[in-house]
């Protein structure tokens, strides 16, 4: 799972999402999320949490003491992500300064939510990477219960399941089922290093018609220039 994280970590969500597509999986975007600290990668193995909606009875017997939201955040390894299923809700919290510490210090990679970050500012500051819909200063049990850990869930309108891989940057998170991700991880690494010769062609003052995507005379130029990188970097 190492080497799959690690050329997951090489490639842009952008990359990833078009190998992901011609393989047919085209739901696997996490809408509506960004970054809290641009420029951040995030990479790991997802573990899940699930929200339900507030409802006062649920709330009483689900909601406080030791419940499904700490639990998650304590049981996190390094190398996982949480995602939280919270419906897409935007008028509370899901998580806050506290429970991003936790996760920093147990090694976790990240946090992926479709609802709120309470403390923005402190969370920011902890390193972690976090993606969430928005800030908000209300507590979690204005509209959430914590329900359960570890369930397949839905987050921005995408299936997770725990040991899924998930990817993100500024562009955006993806989750990779894992029978998939060492074969689009390396698909993505191919692509990227056609479009680095595309652009740098294009730099050159070449036209697109042709070459993006590149017809049978560019793809023999594109095969010289890869041996040519090639006996670079063995020098």
């Amino acid at each position: 799972m190492a080497e799959v994280t690690e050329l997951l970590g090489r490639v842009a969500t952008a990359t990833l999402s078009a190998q992901l597509h011609r393989r047919g999986y085209r739901d696997t975007s996490i809408e509506g999320v960004t970054t809290n600290v641009p420029g951040a990668r995030l990479v790991g193995v997802a573990r899940t949490l699930r929200l339900v909606p507030y409802r006062p009875d649920l709330f009483e017997r689900h909601g406080g003491g030791y419940n499904a939201q700490k639990r998650a955040f304590d049981s996190l390894r390094p190398g996982d992500v949480l995602v939280i299923d919270a419906r897409g809700e935007r008028r509370a919290g899901t998580l806050g300064d506290v429970l991003a510490a936790r996760a920093a210090y147990l090694g976790a990679a990240g946090i992926v939510t479709d609802g709120c970050v309470r403390d923005a500012t402190a969370v920011a500051a902890v390193g972690i990477p976090t993606f969430s819909a928005a800030p908000h200063p209300a507590l979690i049990g204005r509209r959430h219960v914590p329900w359960a850990v570890d369930e397949t869930i839905a987050c921005g309108g995408a299936a997770v399941q725990p040991g899924d891989l998930i990817v993100g940057d500024d562009d955006g998170v993806l989750v990779i089922p894992p029978h998939l991700a060492e074969e689009v991880a390396r698909a993505a690494l191919a692509q990227e290093l056609e479009e680095r010769f595309i652009s740098e062609m294009v730099t050159r003052g070449e036209q697109i018609d042709g070459l993006y995507p590149m017809n049978p005379a560019w793809r023999e130029r594109y095969d010289a220039w890869r041996r040519e990188l090639s006996d670079l970097e063995e020098l």
